[in-house]
């Protein structure tokens, strides 16, 4: 390997050494302290290295594709991560001894992300959704009290291994259809391979879709999101609703166009129905829910739901290539700063404590925290797409990709849907600005901490900050959104 291919490769070799010296640190003397920081040193190390890799963009072997999209988006993961290790620092700090693991399972889970948006070839897929899964598995289990953890990543662990399983059988049919593995090898033979076996073609295709899907916990794949998102420690939530989630669907885009999978008209077929009904179903559901993790699980089904509108939009000549591409940065981008912003908050007022997670809690938060009140809110509205925040100029970008591709069932679902959502987005504002205490299931201890709470406000705490500074980019790109669009645009 050569010195060019080393700097492409930066980010995910200083990844690597920071996974490696925290080994040796927890070897030689076990210290939380001590691995966070390294933690924290290693990511902003790799947040330089996505920068500096911009030099050096080529194909890396048949397996990895370094470009400036995919660094990108490496870019915004290792942001996220660096929100969760925040956020994780005070969550894990009770815990027993088992503190300086979770760091390790961060940076590996991390790694697995900038391998999967970069891949190329289904082999360094199939490599980075497990080493980031994995990972996962034991962060979502990492608390050493309660059940709720446990399950969580039992679920998980279950229902993702049998994803993989699917995954995989899907690469071997797509393999003996093809006799390719790489993004462009299956894309410049796929139409010879379904003109001769359609049947074995679009079966593989449609596997690999579906581990996919499950990853992306869009309907019908989406039965284990909301038990995960409420049994995971708050801050492993948060990561699992953008890293995760985030680097899968990057990687969807990369297969669906090398692959040239738009193509094929009885798969956009089947890509719609999903979409349509994450969009109604996800909603749907979250109007029911009491508990804001549930509520925001179901939302990011939604939220996904509406991203494949984008991709079927492909198989249209009307949509341009250049709108779809920047339609896919800003929605991500705008989904995964409005996310982090609300779990910080949520991981800011309700903790571990499963009472607090209850909507009901989060009543009267403007007079107790209003600097975390005024995030939740323009989060909660950049989720329901109103103007001046980020999450409205992505679905303007998303409706528009749609109307020039005339996916009018689409758009209405999407329209449905974002009315649904509305509802529900403001049943929580509505809450924060209730009398504080006039919640029937507040107790008084409860009172006693929110009174506490009041008087520590007068300080501006670290979690306030954090609150702000995303609050500030959502905002910023929702008033402000030129510049960005314009550095989308040459990706």
């Amino acid at each position: 390997m050569n010195a060019q291919l080393m700097m492409a490769l930066m980010p995910i070799l200083v990844l690597s050494l920071t996974a490696v010296v925290l080994m040796i640190q927890a070897s030689v003397k076990r210290d939380q302290s001590v691995a966070w920081v390294i933690t924290a040193l290693g990511l902003l190390l790799a947040l330089w290295g996505a920068g500096y890799a911009r030099g050096f963009t080529q194909p890396v072997t048949v397996l990895l594709m370094v470009d400036d999209w995919g660094l990108f988006f490496t870019t915004l993961i290792l942001v996220a991560a660096l929100v969760t290790l925040i956020l994780s620092k005070d969550t894990f700090s009770p815990e027993g001894e088992r503190k300086e693991e979770y760091y390790l399972l961060l940076v590996l889970s991390v790694l697995g992300a900038v391998v999967l948006i970069q891949s190329s070839h289904m082999v360094s897929l199939l490599l980075g959704m497990e080493l980031m899964g994995v990972a996962l598995y034991a962060m979502i289990a990492f608390p050493e009290k309660g059940q709720r953890p446990l399950e969580a990543a039992i679920k998980y662990l279950v229902l993702s291994a049998c994803a993989s399983v699917i995954l995989l059988y899907g690469f071997a049919l797509i393999y003996a259809a093809t006799g390719e593995l790489s993004y462009a090898g299956i894309g410049l033979k796929a139409s010879i391979a379904y003109a001769q076996n359609p049947i074995l073609l679009m079966a593989g295709t449609a596997m690999v879709l579906a581990g996919i899907g499950f990853k992306l916990s869009v309907v019908p794949f989406h039965m284990w999101t909301p038990d995960v998102y409420e049994g995971a420690p708050t801050p492993v939530t948060g990561f699992l609703a953008t890293v995760s989630k985030g680097a899968v669907f990057v990687a969807l885009s990369r297969f669906f166009v090398e692959g040239q999978l738009y193509e094929y008209q009885s798969l956009m077929t089947a890509l719609a129905a999903v979409a349509i009904a994450s969009m109604l179903i996800g909603n749907w559901l979250a109007l029911r829910q009491e508990n804001i993790k549930r509520l925001l699980a179901y939302s990011s089904i939604a939220h996904f739901g509406y991203l494949l509108v984008v991709l079927i939009a492909l198989s249209y000549s009307g949509a341009e290539a250049g709108l779809i591409r920047e339609s896919i940065t800003f929605y991500l981008a705008a989904y995964i700063l409005t996310t982090l912003a609300a779990f910080a908050v949520v991981a800011s007022i309700a903790g571990e404590d499963e009472r607090k997670n209850h909507i009901a809690s989060f009543d009267g938060l403007f007079w107790r925290r209003p600097i975390q009140a005024f995030s939740l809110t323009v989060a909660m509205l950049s989720f329901a797409g109103i103007p001046l925040t980020a999450g409205f100029i992505g679905k303007f970008y998303i409706i528009s990709v749609g109307i020039q591709s005339q996916l009018w069932w689409l758009i209405t679902a999407l329209v449905i849907g974002s009315a649904i959502g509305i509802y529900y987005y403001l049943r929580i504002i509505f809450a924060m600005t209730m009398s504080s205490g006039m919640s029937s299931g507040m107790s008084v201890n409860d009172e006693g901490e929110d009174q506490k709470n009041v008087a520590q406000d007068v300080v501006v705490s670290s979690q306030d900050v954090l609150a702000m500074l995303l609050l500030t980019m959502v905002l910023l790109l929702g008033t402000w959104p030129q510049p960005f669009i314009e550095f989308a645009g040459r990706l």
